[in-house]
């Protein structure tokens, strides 16, 4: 099993930026992938980011504003988020499918098996 743990998380004011973290095995994210999610108050959690090998992918909600990477020797993926707006604040999830999926499935919240905690995102002045 893997067990995708967030970090990064906090208060940030509009226009500000923040890097989270999601420490996973460097197997993983090469050969399986791993996304980002979030979910606000009331709404479904919706696709944000995702990484697989050299294939990334972005929500156009963050698409210009957000760089998915990786860091193998940490076995960590990072979600940098810059231009920060309080519709960004949520509860950010990174998760990781159980098996290679067709990778436009990984936009997909029902794709992934394995889920971090989450970490809280507040974007306020």
């Amino acid at each position: 099993q893997v067990h995708p743990v967030e970090s990064g998380g906090g208060l940030v004011q509009p226009g500000g930026s923040l890097r989270l973290s999601c420490a996973a095995s460097g197997r993983t994210f090469n050969s399986i992938g791993v996304g980002w999610f979030r979910q606000a108050p009331g709404k479904e959690r919706e696709f944000v980011a995702a990484i697989r090998g050299g294939s990334l992918g972005y929500a156009d909600s963050v698409k210009g504003r957000a760089t998915i990477s990786r860091d193998n020797a940490k076995d960590t993926i990072y979600l940098q988020i810059n231009s920060l707006q309080p519709e960004d604040t949520a509860v950010y999830y990174c998760a990781v499918p159980a098996g290679r999926k067709v990778w436009s499935s990984m936009w997909v919240a029902t794709s992934y098996e394995y889920w971090g905690q989450g970490t809280q995102v507040t974007v306020s002045s």
